[in-house]
């Protein structure tokens, strides 16, 4: 028996520990269920106080001086050793129940090892609340260890496995779990296959989900809401739409789960509309949106840069009463920045009651992708002032917005600052790095700086050198660059693209012909260059020389009008990117039915006077149609903002804010 300590004056204890104590010092009323409710009323009350009106004999003395709400529990353990208390599943659970919900890993191993001391230590039904506690306190080689020691294991234990593991972001441990417990005759529940369910989802394809679904319906289980909502959920995450929403429409009943879990693949899909359509269905249903509906909402609206209907979402969720969190907060921030609205992102940003390494990771994401360079140096730097630590991401967040600014020596310096966090540069960041130097003409430094790097270069990073080439006009560099993008990649026909426009800016017509041969041979496609403009919450979308759309003559007409007007103004067209062996006014022709100008002058026909016109575009904006938005900016008084695949333009008043260098 342990040494024990005699108080010669009653302490002061709050009023559940008090409750504890009184309990075991009488030899009348000391039952487990007692225990029990005792130690679960200390979670909920630790304020009052009371004195003992007698002195008591307690085992080591902690008791008197615990602090901790775990620890209230692990001296009711001491009273067991002093022999005070008799040992039951009840007081055993209690205890490790509250280290779950508390998530304290080194309390609940005490508790575990006292356990398998006692005489209790073949009771499966804590053996399983063992493993769910080191699964919820993240040790999952505990949890696994704790499963293999086990005297017998039922169909809990492995669903309790899997679903650690499932939960964790360790799918592939989850799944090969399942046959092992097949082959020991155990039938699945509920749970073990919405875990499954959940691990599936983690994977490129969706063939052992389909498998596992299999099983699911041989077992009945598939039409339980949660499994449902799992299995949808599954479906959503491969992008195989089709299946989720038959899924869904078959559930017995629905819940909010459910609903998110739809809403999210189709934000997944950057399907805006189908998106807002199901989320005024599940409020029309009686479910209320949660911050993920929220979340995904905003994720679909920044997917196609819907403004309005994001501005729509974001009111009716201030109007509906839920916080700015920093979970929902950084989407409405990627919403805004992705939409256009930089100046919108920063208010967000700036109303966030707490920031996490997302949000300011997000904030230099949108000024990288706006060319504000020097702001997002502004804010890396306020980062590191109030001792956020910045992570690779955010590295890679700053090093963007220093190539798309032109900050060469700022990015170098960035770029050396990583050792200091310890943090080992991956392939993106030297990509970043490549990019920043190529834009800037050193083109042989870049050069050189791949060949010395300490990783393998990939596709993206000699990718990044030919396009520098080509915007410098380097064609044997070009080239170079071109053939190790053609051996790491085969199947990209970008590069192929871009080695054409090399050559035909050049004159070097054999050499642009024979790329265009190999493109046939390997089958190669170039991505048809499209823009689409927001108009009264629904998108209007223009491809090259589109003549679909029913308001086409209209839209001709109108830009055969700005076309004019931009020409007097000085307005020249930039025939050197249309490869056609042709004369000038051919050539000419060809550059005036570019998208994004289609799309501008629909804008212009609809949207009011003095409107904020907004483009997307799925492939970086030529120099010709950037020349000529610049002069429509001035001649029609309009801002106007255009989104390609590298970054935002911002047209104003005949300049923009690129400073014609993106």
């Amino acid at each position: 028996m342990k040494k024990q300590k005699l108080f010669l004056s009653p302490p002061t204890l709050s009023s559940p520990l008090l409750t504890i104590l009184r309990l075991i010092s009488s030899p009348f009323t000391t039952t487990s269920t007692a225990i029990a409710a005792a130690i679960a009323n200390s979670e909920r009350s630790e304020d009052d106080e009371a004195s003992l009106s007698s002195p008591l004999v307690i085992a080591e003395n902690d008791l008197l001086r615990a602090s901790h709400k775990t620890q209230h529990g692990l001296h009711v353990l001491d009273l067991v050793d002093a022999g005070a208390l008799e040992p039951t599943s009840v007081i055993y659970s209690s205890i490790i129940k509250r280290c779950t919900q508390l998530q304290k890993l080194k309390a609940g191993k005490i508790v575990h090892a006292h356990f398998l001391n006692s005489r209790l230590k073949g009771d499966v039904f804590f053996h399983n609340s063992i493993i769910n506690m080191y699964c919820k306190c993240g040790s999952l080689e505990d949890a696994h260890k704790a499963f293999d020691e086990m005297p017998s294991r039922d169909m809990v234990s492995w669903t309790a496995l899997i679903t650690g593991y499932a939960q964790s972001d360790r799918p592939r441990e989850a799944l090969e779990l399942f046959p092992r417990m097949l082959r020991l005759d155990l039938r699945p529940n509920g749970f073990t296959f919405a875990s499954l369910f959940k691990a599936c989802g983690a994977f490129s394809d969706d063939e052992t989900g389909k498998q596992i679904h299999g099983v699911c319906i041989k077992y009945g289980c598939d039409l339980d809401v949660y499994v449902g909502s799992a299995l949808l959920d599954m479906y959503a995450r491969h992008g195989n739409m089709n299946e989720a929403c038959l899924i869904f429409e078959h559930l017995d009943s629905k819940n909010e789960v459910s609903w998110n879990a739809l809403i999210a693949g189709h934000a997944r899909k950057e399907d805006a509309e189908t998106a807002l359509k199901l989320f005024c269905d599940m409020q029309r249903n009686g479910f209320g949106a949660t911050h993920f509906t929220y979340s995904s909402i905003f994720s679909a609206c920044a997917g196609i840069g819907a403004l309005e209907q994001g501005k729509w979402v974001h009111a009716h969720m201030v109007k509906s009463g839920q916080k700015l969190t920093a979970f929902v907060g950084n989407t409405i921030l990627d919403m805004y920045a992705k939409s256009g609205s930089i100046g919108d992102a920063r208010k967000v940003f700036d109303r966030l009651d707490k920031r996490d390494i997302v949000s300011w990771n997000s904030m230099l994401t949108a000024c990288a992708h706006h060319g504000l360079g020097k702001e997002a140096v502004s804010i890396f730097e306020e980062m590191r002032r109030i001792g956020i630590q910045p992570n690779q991401i955010t590295f890679l967040c700053v090093l963007t917005a220093c190539s798309h600014g032109g900050l060469l020596r700022e990015g170098k310096h960035y770029f050396e600052m990583m050792k200091k966090y310890k943090l080992e540069p991956e392939v993106e960041h030297y990509v970043t790095i490549v990019d920043l130097l190529g834009r800037s003409g050193f083109l042989d430094q870049a050069r050189d700086f791949i060949r010395k790097m300490p990783i393998e270069p990939n596709a993206a990073v000699w990718g990044a050198l030919l396009g520098a080439c080509r915007m410098h006009k380097n064609a044997e560099l070009g080239q170079y660059a071109a053939e190790r993008v053609f051996k790491l990649d085969p199947n990209d026909a970008g590069p192929c693209v871009l080695l054409y426009n090399i050559y035909a800016t050049a004159g070097r017509w054999n050499n642009a012909a024979r790329v265009r041969k190999m493109m046939k041979e390997r089958g190669m496609k170039k991505e048809p260059a499209c823009s689409w403009v927001e108009l009264e919450n629904s998108v209007h979308m223009f491809v090259a020389n589109d003549d679909s759309h029913p308001e086409i003559k209209e839209i001709y007409t109108m830009w055969e009008h700005i076309n004019g007007k931009i020409k007097e103004a000085g307005y020249k067209p930039d025939t050197e990117y249309v490869f056609l062996h042709a004369d000038e006014q051919e050539r000419e022709a060809k550059l005036q039915y570019h998208s994004e100008k289609i799309a501008l002058a629909f804008a212009l026909t609809k949207m009011p006077r003095g409107a904020t016109i907004r483009i997307m575009k799925n492939i970086r904006m030529c120099r010709d149609c950037h020349s000529a938005i610049k002069y429509v900016s001035k001649v029609m008084g309009r801002e106007i903002v255009v989104r390609d695949t590298n970054r935002f333009h911002h047209f104003s008043n005949g300049s923009c804010s690129c400073n014609d260098y993106w």
